[in-house]
């Protein structure tokens, strides 16, 4: 510690741990957890999975309303680097309060949206208010629980229900939505929302020490990052959708955000007291960290990039893919408990492997789809998916913290950067990849399957005069009968592709999990290995001195 420093800007001395709750007391606190998870997940769902619906509400079209989505995850993604000093530095009891008076003023707000422009804004503060909820969602699990269960119990079910919202959102959106357009969905939000403001005022956290941790250059690297970060969510959404080299201000935005995170690290590594310390973020045990959770974030991205996308192009209304959802649901749930069950330090490569072994198979399963595939048809492969992503998270999430607590507790704030920016950067990245492989691989297979239906195929003529004859009842004129039949074959052939280029992503997520699986085998093996050899040297040593 310099001797520079004033006693407010010095660490404080860390809590005793906490002995634990009795149950009547711990039990609001986890629901107050688990309603402040489903009110963040709820409401970033609601805009992902309603994108047409929004659309149509607002009188614009789905490439305009997808702006939503990137207004919702710029703050989202890029606010964390700065809540945890904020809170840091004000206090735990403040930051609640605020975080969530501002999150129900914009719930309440959301139902005067008229325009593109306002539903813009409003989304912008929506991610801004929802990121602290999160983190709220954490701490609430973790305050009643003793030392020893904060790991085990509170990390899996937080992240358990955080993961969650946006799931359950494709479950009951379609309820909500009915015949009355948006407006129950957006009064479910601010309902969610004044429950929470109760929640927070009625059941305080205990409070911590606070520091003076904030500095005028943590604004300056915290608004390079809020550039770096959104120009590549921006990019990831939007490119593949006007198509990435369709538009040049596309590669202009990406080359920007590259450049000023670039920046951000120039400033960080030159600073006595970094917004987050880049020199252990680029070690190689962070390094690893990060790539196995960024390579699980772009794995796990099948399921909302994958099967419900699927769906939509072919026809499937969203109310009869409620059920896949719940599933999916309860498998999430179902793998958090096994992380209650079973994580413990140094069992995280097991836990990975076996998530990686149901990705596998979910994988495997999943692209033998066809055009006559339906939901109730991917549930096993997609529950196998949802609890394997919940054998994913906990174990790599106490990995990092583990590593970040022996370095010092100042050093947490930098785990949490890598952690909430893998997995949403993460998301966003694995997503707008894979729809930009689908959309390649779709225009090549349309090409080849257009180029076998030639009129002049006997077998396509007599498709043709198949569906004429089918088509007679409804329309008489020959010429109109005969154009229909073949608009409704180009259909078909539009939506084969769509499903053999969805197939190429399943096939491709299976090759990664393959991969990923024989590099964690041979990192095991090493391991293994390395430990035969220290175990042996003891025992050489011995006879040798004998």
């Amino acid at each position: 510690m310099s001797e520079t420093q004033t006693p407010a800007e010095q660490p404080a001395a860390p809590p005793a741990p906490a002995p634990g709750k009795p149950l009547h007391r711990a039990l609001p606190y986890f629901v107050a957890s688990v309603i402040f998870a489903l009110t963040q997940g709820l409401g970033q769902g609601f805009v992902s999975v309603n994108i047409p619906q929004i659309a149509g509400d607002l009188g614009i079209t789905t490439t305009d309303a997808s702006w939503l989505m990137a207004a919702y995850m710029i703050p989202r993604a890029t606010l964390p680097v700065m809540l945890i000093k904020i809170r840091t530095q004000f206090g735990l009891r403040r930051f609640a309060e605020v975080g969530i008076v501002a999150y129900l003023l914009v719930s309440f707000s959301a139902l005067w949206i008229f325009d593109l422009r306002s539903a813009v804004v409003v989304q912008a503060l929506s991610g801004i208010a929802s990121a602290p909820l999160s983190t709220l969602a954490f701490l609430y699990m973790l305050e009643p629980l003793s030392q020893q269960w904060k790991m085990r119990l509170g990390l899996p079910m937080a992240l358990a229900f955080i993961s969650l919202g946006p799931l359950l959102a494709r479950v009951i959106s379609p309820a909500l939505i009915g015949d009355g357009g948006l407006s129950w969905v957006h009064l479910m939000a601010l309902g969610l929302a004044m429950v929470s403001l109760v929640l927070v005022f009625r059941l305080p956290l205990t409070p911590v020490p606070h520091q003076k941790v904030i500095q005028g250059v943590d604004f300056v690297s915290f608004g390079l990052v809020t550039l770096g970060f959104g120009g590549l969510i921006i990019g990831c959404i939007m490119g593949p959708i006007y198509w990435w080299t369709a538009e040049a201000w596309i590669g202009w935005l990406m080359a920007a955000a590259v450049l000023a995170l670039t920046i951000v690290v120039i400033i960080e590594l030159h600073r006595k007291s970094p917004l987050f310390d880049v020199r252990w973020l680029t070690s190689p045990e962070i390094v690893h960290l990060t790539i196995t959770l960024f390579l699980f974030r772009l794995i796990l991205s099948e399921q909302s990039a994958g099967a419900p996308r699927m769906f939509q192009v072919l026809g499937v209304a969203p109310s009869q893919m409620t059920g896949l959802f719940a599933v999916i649901c309860g498998a999430s749930l179902l793998g958090g408990l096994a992380c209650v069950g079973w994580m413990k330090p140094g069992r995280t490569p097991q836990f990975h492997l076996v998530a990686l072994v149901l990705i596998t198979i979910g994988a495997f399963m999943d692209m033998h789809s066809t055009v006559d595939t339906r939901p109730t048809q991917m549930v096993v492969s997609q529950a196998l998916i949802g609890f394997a992503s919940m054998l994913f998270m906990p174990p790599a999430m106490m990995a990092g913290l583990g590593a970040a607590m022996r370095k010092g507790p100042n050093y947490i704030l930098s785990f949490v950067i890598v952690f909430l920016s893998t997995q949403s950067i993460g998301g966003v990245i694995g997503s707008g990849a894979f729809s930009t492989l689908i959309n390649w691989r779709q225009a090549l297979h349309q090409q080849v399957l257009v180029e076998q239906l030639q009129t002049t195929s006997a077998t396509t003529t007599a498709e043709i005069a198949r569906r004429m004859a089918a088509l007679a009842p409804q329309i008489p004129d020959a010429a109109a009968r005969r154009a229909q039949a073949v608009s409704s074959i180009v259909q078909d052939a539009a939506n084969q592709a769509y499903v053999m280029a969805y197939n190429d992503l399943y096939f491709l997520t299976f090759l990664i999990a393959v991969a990923a699986g024989a590099a964690l085998l041979l990192h095991m093996f090493r391991d293994w290995l390395a430990g035969r050899m220290a175990a042996s040297r003891p025992e050489t040593q011995t006879e040798t001195a004998s």
